[in-house]
C-alpha cells in the first residue's frame, strides 16, 4: 500500500513538472527546479498532505507555514490536489484545507480557494474540476464546485455560488461570458450545499463575515 501511494505521488509530481512547461513558454531545460509551485507541491505531496492523512498534529502545519514564507504559497496540508498542478509565479495564493482540485489545473498569483463561515458540512472550501483555470487575483469561496474546462477571469469573484463545465466567468460577482464556445450574459447557478442548507435564504447573508 505504502510503496503504491509513492508510487502515486512520484507519478503526480512528475505531471506537475510536465504542466511547467506546457503552462509557461519561459520554462527551459531544468528550470522546473526554480519554480515556487514544484518546491511547494513537492512538499504537499511528499510530506504534509500524507502526514495530514495519518491525523499528525502540528507537523504538518508547520511544514506548511515554512512553504508559505519560502515560496509566498499558502497551501494547507487536507487539500486534496490533481496530477498536472500549476500554479504560475505563486504568490499570494491561498488553498483552503477542504479544497478539491482535478487534473491539469492552473491558477495564477493571488488566487484564493477560501471559506464563508457560513457552512453546515465538513466541506467549507471549493472543489474544482479538471483543466480549470484561475487567472490573476481570482476568489472562489465557499464549498462550491466548478465544472470541468471552467475558466475564472483575472480578479473575478465567485461566492456561494457552482460554476458550470465548459464556460467563462469574469466580474465581481462573476457572471458567465461563454459557455461551450457561445458567447451568453448568464448568472450563476446557486451552490447546490447553499440550496440544501439554506433553502431560498437570501444569498447575501453568505456573502457576510467572508475568512479563509
Amino acid at each position: 500500500m505504502g510503496v503504491s501511494i509513492i508510487t502515486g505521488e512520484v507519478m503526480n509530481i512528475i505531471e506537475d513538472i510536465k504542466a511547467i512547461y506546457r503552462n509557461d513558454p519561459a520554462a527551459r531545460n531544468i528550470e522546473f527546479l526554480l519554480y515556487p509551485c514544484f518546491h511547494v507541491m513537492l512538499v504537499h505531496r511528499f510530506l504534509n498532505h500524507p502526514l495530514s492523512r495519518l491525523g499528525v498534529p502540528f507537523i504538518p502545519r508547520l511544514l506548511s507555514q515554512v512553504m508559505r514564507f519560502l515560496t509566498g504559497i499558502e497551501l494547507h496540508p487536507g487539500a486534496r490536489i490533481g496530477a498536472g498542478f500549476f500554479i504560475d509565479h505563486g504568490m499570494g495564493v491561498v488553498i483552503g484545507e477542504t479544497t478539491v482540485i482535478g487534473k491539469n489545473c492552473v491558477l495564477f498569483h493571488n488566487c484564493t480557494l477560501g471559506g464563508t463561515g457560513h457552512v453546515a458540512d465538513t466541506r467549507r472550501h471549493p472543489r474544482l474540476g479538471d483543466h480549470v483555470l484561475m487567472g490573476t487575483g481570482a476568489t472562489l469561496l465557499g464549498p462550491i464546485t466548478v465544472g470541468d474546462g471552467a475558466k475564472i477571469g483575472a480578479e473575478t469573484v465567485v461566492i456561494n455560488r457552482d460554476v458550470p463545465s465548459n464556460c467563462s466567468v469574469v466580474g465581481a460577482p462573476g457572471k458567465i461570458v461563454r459557455e461551450n464556445g457561445v458567447l451568453v450574459d448568464k448568472e450563476l447557478p446557486v451552490a447546490t450545499y447553499w440550496k440544501k442548507h439554506h433553502g431560498s435564504e437570501d444569498l447575501i447573508v453568505g456573502q457576510q463575515n467572508v475568512s479563509g
